[in-house]
C-alpha cells in the first residue's frame, strides 16, 4: 500500500544509483514547491511516511517472504505463488535491495534535516529508525554500504561495502549515540506529537525500543561473541551492561512498551492489509504449514483429533470448513501434488488479520524476554536456568496477551485468560519441565511470537537452527536449500562491481542464496 502522497523527496542517493523513492512517490511536481534539498522541509515532515508506510512495507514482506520461507504459511493456491519452494531471483531481490535501501535514505535524510534544524528528538529518533531499516538490509544481504552509504551528493557513489561484522558494530555506535540524546530528554513540540502513531514522540518510549533494538542486534551476533560492540564490550559483556543499569539502558519491560504502529482507518491511515484491497481469497490461499500446526497443536490419537490447541491459533488462523481439526500443508510441494495435499489445510484469519485498523508490529516486550532466556541459559547474562525459565514464562505470557488484545478487537471468543496461559506453560507444547531442549523451546515459541514482525524468523533460524523444518520433494530450487541471503540486484554488481565482488570475497561465496551471512550457524560452524 502507497500512503502519505503529499512530500517530494528529491534525494540523491548513492547507495542504489537507481530510484531511491520507494513508497515515497511524490505527487506534487511543482518545482516551486517544497522539497528536501531546498533544506526547507522540516525532519518532522518526513517521519509520517516513514513510520507508517514503513509498517505497512515490514507487514507486507513479512507475509510475503518471512512466512513462506520460514514456514508458518505457504500460498499454495496460486501456482504463480512459488517462494515456499525458494524459486527466488534477481527482480525479486532488486525489489527487496531498492524498497528496504529507500526507507534507510530518507531516515539518512531525515537525520540530515533534524541536524540542520537542531532537532534532537527527530536525530535521536532518526537513528533508531535508520538502525532498524539497515538490520533488516544487512540481515537479508549481508555485507552493504553503511559508512558510505546515501552520500551520492558527497560525491560517494560507488559506496564500499563494510563486512556485516564492521556494520553491526556501526549500528551498536548509532544506538549508543541515540541513547545519549534520548537521556537529555530533548523537546519535542506538541504540533508534532500526534505524527507519530507509535508512541506520541514519547522520548522515554523510544529510548526503550532504541534499546531493545540493541539488545536484538546484540542476540543476532551473540554467536560471535568476541566482536567488540562499542570499542569496549564484548557482546555478552554489553548485554550484561543492559540489564544491569536499566537507568542507562532502559528496555521494555510490558507490553505497553511494544513498538506498535497504531492506525485509525481514516484516510490516508490505513493498516497494510485494508480489506478493500485484499479478499478473503487472498488469505485463504495463505495455507498454515505442518511446522506451525505442529508447534502449536498437540494432535490425539491421529490427525482428526486435537487434544490441546495454542489459544493463539484461531486468532491468526481458520480451519477449513467442514473440518473439525487443524491440518497443515506441505511447505515445497509440488505444484502436482497441491490438489491432494490442501485438502483440509488450515489457512490465515482474513476477520482478525485484514483490518484497515490492524496494528502493526516493529518490536515486542516478548521478543526482549525471549532474548533474555536465551541469554541467562547460554551463561551471556547472569541469572542461570532459573532466571531463563522466569524470562521464557513472561515472553509466552507477554506474546499470548498481545495476540488476545489484538484478536479482541474482532470477538471476545478470542480473549486469551490467565488460566488459559497458564494452561499452555503446563502443556507438552509450552512447559520448561516437559521440553528439555530448553535452547530449542525458547526459540521455537520465539518463532511463533514473531509472527508478522518483519523478517525475524527467517533471521532467527538462520541464526539458531530452529524451529528444525523440512521442506516437501516439490522443492526443486536453490538446491533444496533454504535460501541463507539474498543475492545483490544485477544492477548493483554491473554499478558498483568491485565493491560488490569485494564483498563477496569477504563472504566466502557467489552471489547466490547459499552463502551464509556471518552472524549465521552455518557460518560459524563453518
Amino acid at each position: 500500500m502507497e500512503i502519505f502522497k503529499y512530500i517530494t523527496l528529491v534525494l540523491a542517493c548513492g547507495f542504489l544509483l537507481t530510484d531511491c523513492t520507494g513508497d515515497f512517490e511524490g505527487t506534487n511536481t511543482n518545482p516551486n514547491k517544497i522539497t528536501v534539498e531546498s533544506g526547507k522541509l522540516s525532519a518532522s515532515a518526513m517521519f509520517e511516511p516513514i513510520l507508517y508506510g514503513g509498517a505497512n512495507y515490514l507487514t507486507y514482506i513479512s507475509l510475503f517472504w518471512n512466512d513462506e520461507l520460514i514456514q508458518h504459511t505457504a500460498n499454495t493456491a496460486f501456482t504463480v505463488r512459488q517462494e515456499h519452494r525458494y524459486y527466488i531471483g534477481d527482480s525479486n531481490w532488486t525489489s527487496l535491495w531498492n524498497n528496504i535501501a529507500s526507507y534507510g535514505s530518507n531516515i539518512h535524510e531525515m537525520y540530515r534535516l533534524a541536524t540542520i534544524q537542531n532537532d534532537p528528538a527527530l536525530q535521536a529518533v532518526s537513528k533508531t529508525l535508520y538502525v532498524l531499516w539497515m538490520q533488516n538490509l544487512t540481515d537479508m544481504f549481508g555485507d552493504i554500504p553503511y559508512s558510505q552509504a546515501f552520500q551520492a551528493t558527497e560525491g560517494i557513489k560507488t559506496p564500499v561495502f563494510d563486512s556485516q561484522e564492521q556494520v553491526y558494530q556501526e549500528m551498536c555506535d548509532d544506538l549508543e549515540s541515540a541513547n545519549k540524546i534520548y537521556a537529555e530528554n530533548p523537546y519535542v513540540s506538541n504540533s508534532i506529537a500526534s505524527l507519530d502513531g507509535m508512541y506520541g514522540f514519547d522520548m522515554t518510549k523510544w529510548r526503550k525500543f532504541n534499546n531493545s533494538l540493541y539488545l536484538r542486534l546484540l542476540c543476532r551476533i551473540s554467536g560471535r561473541s568476541s566482536t567488540i560492540v562499542d570499542s569496549t564490550h564484548t557482546v555478552p559483556e554489553k548485554m550484561q551492561q543492559i540489564v544491569d543499569n536499566s537507568s542507562e539502558y532502559p528496555i521494555f519491560t510490558s507490553n505497553k512498551d511494544n513498538a506498535t504502529v497504531h492506525y485509525s482507518a481514516i484516510d490516508p491511515y490505513y493498516s497494510q492489509f485494508d480489506p478493500k484491497d485484499n479478499t478473503e481469497a487472498d488469505f485463504t490461499a495463505y495455507r498454515l504449514t505442518e511446522e506451525t500446526i505442529k508447534l502449536m497443536v498437540v494432535k490425539g490419537n491421529d490427525e482428526t483429533i486435537d487434544a490441546y490447541i495454542d489459544p493463539r491459533l484461531p486468532i491468526i488462523g481458520n480451519k477449513r470448513p467442514k473440518y473439525a481439526y487443524w491440518k497443515g500443508t506441505v511447505a515445497g510441494c509440488s505444484s502436482e501434488e497441491q490438489n491432494n495435499v490442501d485438502k483440509g489445510t488450515s489457512y490465515l484469519n482474513y476477520a482478525t488479520l485484514a483490518r484497515n485498523n490492524s496494528d502493526e508490529f516493529l518490536m515486542d516486550y516478548s521478543e526482549v524476554e525471549f532474548i533474555l532466556a536465551e541469554a541467562a541459559l547460554n551463561g551471556w547474562i547472569t541469572g542461570g536456568e532459573d532466571a531463563s525459565r522466569a524470562y521464557y514464562e513472561n515472553a509466552v505470557t507477554a506474546s499470548m496477551k498481545k495476540w488476545s488484545d489484538f484478536g479482541a478487537n474482532i470477538s471476545t471468543d478470542y480473549i486469551i485468560s490467565d488460566n488459559q496461559v497458564k494452561e499452555f506453560l503446563n502443556s507438552s507444547l509450552g512447559s520448561w519441565d516437559d521440553n528439555p531442549n530448553h535452547e530449542q523451546l525458547i526459540i521455537d515459541q520465539k518463532y511463533i511470537a514473531s509472527f508478522w514482525i518483519g523478517m525475524e524468523g527467517w533471521d532467527e533460524y538462520r541464526r539458531t537452527g530452529y524451529p528444525i523444518l523440512s521442506i516437501g520433494a516439490g522443492c526443486t530450487f536453490n538446491d533444496m536449500v533454504l535460501p541463507t541471503r539474498m543475492g545483490y540486484p544485477n544492477t548493483t554488481i554491473a554499478t558498483n562491481s568491485a565493491n560488490a565482488t569485494a564483498a563477496l570475497k569477504n563472504m566466502g561465496g557467489e552471489n547466490n542464496m547459499k552463502t551464509p551471512l556471518w552472524w549465521s550457524k552455518q557460518a560459524i560452524e563453518k
